[in-house]
C-alpha cells in the first residue's frame, strides 16, 4: 500500500457555472488515463443512457516498467517513450474540454525508485497531475469495470487483471446476494459489495519476462514460469480456500488483460484483432488452454506474424500465457470470460456516478428515483 494521500482524487472540478446534473453537464466530456508498466491507455467518454459513449480513446506500448524488476529504476528511454504518449494524451484532454478526469499510474510508478519523481516531471514537462494507484484501488476499479459481464447466476467468480509489472486479483462472492437479486446484470456497487478476497501478485507480464525471457520459451522454462507465479498464489488460496469452495458450486474466470483478450482473438480466428467480437466473449478454459500451448510451440517470429499479438507483444505473450495457466490450475473452472475493459471504464463509471449519472437501482429506489 502506498502513504496517505496516495488515493485521492486527481480530477478537475466541474466546469465553471455549470451544475453537475444540468442537460448540459451530462454534454461534458469526461477522462481516464491509465498509465501501466506495459502501456499507456485514456479513454475520453460522455454519460450516456445506457452507460457512456467514448468520445475518443488512445492506447500505446510504452513499456514504462521495462527492467524495473532488475534494476528498480524506470529508464531513461521508457521515460522519454512515456512522455511523448502523455503529451498525446494531454492534448486529447484538451482538445476535447474534459470537465472531470481521473490520471492514475500503477505499478512500474508503485516500485521503481524513481517513480515518484519521474510523474513530477510530467507534471511540470506535460500538465498532467498523475496519481499513484494503491493495489487495492486498482482492483476495486477492475472489478467497477467490468461488473457488467460478470454470471450474476454464479456462486463464486474470479476477476483477474494480467497487468505490466503486477497482477489483481478479486474473489467476488455472489452467495452473499440474495435470491430475487441474483438475476440479470451487475452493477458497479453490488460487484464491490460481493469483494470477498482480493491480492495483488508482484508479478506481471513484463517483469516475468524480464526474469525468464520472452522471445525464445522453452516448454521447461514455461513451467518454471508457471511455478514462479503459482508460489506466489499458494499463501492467498492457503488463507481463502477458494479451491475447496468451488467443489459442487458455479463458478467463472473473468479476465480483464491483454492476455485474455488476444487468446480469444486467436481462439476466435480473427485475422485482425476486433474488440466488438472479443469484449465479452465466453471461452471454454480447456480451449484457452490450448491456444496457450501452441503459442508455446510457435517460434517468436510465428508468434509476431500472428495478427492478434504482433511485434509489440510477441515477447510478452506467454510470460502472461503462464500467469493465466498458474490461475487455472489453481482453481480449475470450466468458463471464461473475456473483458475488454476494466481500469478506465471503472473510473469513468465512478466519476459519472459521483456527478449523479448512473444510479444504480437500489440507490434510486432509496431515494424515490425511477432509472433514467
Amino acid at each position: 500500500m502506498e502513504g496517505p494521500g496516495d488515493d485521492r482524487l486527481a480530477s478537475s472540478p466541474p466546469p465553471a457555472g455549470v451544475p453537475p446534473h444540468s442537460p448540459a453537464a451530462s454534454l461534458t466530456p469526461y477522462a481516464a488515463l491509465d498509465l501501466g508498466t506495459n502501456n499507456c491507455r485514456l479513454l475520453v467518454a460522455r454519460p450516456s443512457r445506457r452507460g457512456f459513449l467514448v468520445v475518443d480513446a488512445f492506447s500505446r506500448i510504452i513499456r514504462l516498467g521495462e527492467g524495473v524488476a532488475v534494476s528498480g529504476r524506470l529508464t531513461d528511454g521508457a521515460m522519454a517513450r512515456t512522455i511523448d504518449a502523455l503529451r498525446i494524451c494531454a492534448n486529447k484532454i484538451a482538445r476535447h474540454q474534459v470537465g472531470r478526469f481521473r490520471l492514475v499510474a500503477t505499478e512500474a510508478c508503485r516500485v521503481a525508485t524513481n517513480g515518484r519523481e519521474f510523474l513530477g516531471r510530467v507534471k511540470s514537462e506535460v500538465g498532467l497531475d498523475i496519481e499513484i494507484l494503491t493495489h487495492e484501488a486498482e482492483a476495486r476499479l477492475a472489478v467497477s469495470g467490468c461488473a457488467s459481464l460478470v454470471d450474476a447466476s454464479c456462486d463464486y467468480v474470479l476477476v483477474f487483471d494480467i497487468g505490466g509489472g503486477s497482477s489483481e486479483l478479486i474473489w467476488l462472492d455472489l452467495t452473499r446476494r440474495r435470491a430475487n437479486e441474483r438475476k440479470g446484470v451487475l452493477d458497479r456497487l453490488a460487484a464491490n459489495e460481493c469483494v470477498a478476497a482480493w491480492t495483488s501478485l508482484p508479478v506481471g507480464v513484463v517483469a516475468l519476462a524480464d526474469r525468464f525471457g520472452g522471445r525464445d520459451v522453452t516448454a521447461p522454462v514455461f513451467e518454471a514460469m508457471v511455478d514462479w507465479v503459482t508460489a506466489m498464489l499458494q499463501p492467498f488460496e492457503a488463507k481463502h480456500r477458494y479451491r475447496e469452495r468451488l467443489h459442487g458450486r458455479r463458478g467463472h474466470l473473468l479476465g480483464t488483460s491483454g492476455t485474455v483478450t488476444t487468446i480469444a482473438g486467436i481462439q476466435l480466428g480473427l485475422p485482425r484483432y476486433d474488440r466488438s467480437k472479443v469484449d465479452g466473449c465466453w471461452l471454454a478454459v480447456a480451449d484457452a488452454r490450448r491456444v496457450t500451448y501452441d503459442l508455446l510451440a510457435r517460434s517468436y517470429e510465428a508468434r509476431v506474424a500472428e495478427p492478434c499479438i504482433g511485434r509489440d507483444r510477441a515477447d510478452l505473450v506467454l510470460a502472461g500465457c503462464a500467469i493465466l495457466e498458474a490461475l487455472v490450475r489453481m482453481w480449475p473452472t470450466e468458463r471464461l470470460r473475456v473483458a475488454d475493459r476494466g481500469l478506465r471504464e471503472g473510473i469513468l463509471a465512478t466519476l459519472m456516478s459521483e456527478d449523479g449519472h448512473h444510479r444504480s437501482g437500489r440507490s434510486q429506489r432509496r431515494n424515490g428515483r425511477r432509472r433514467h
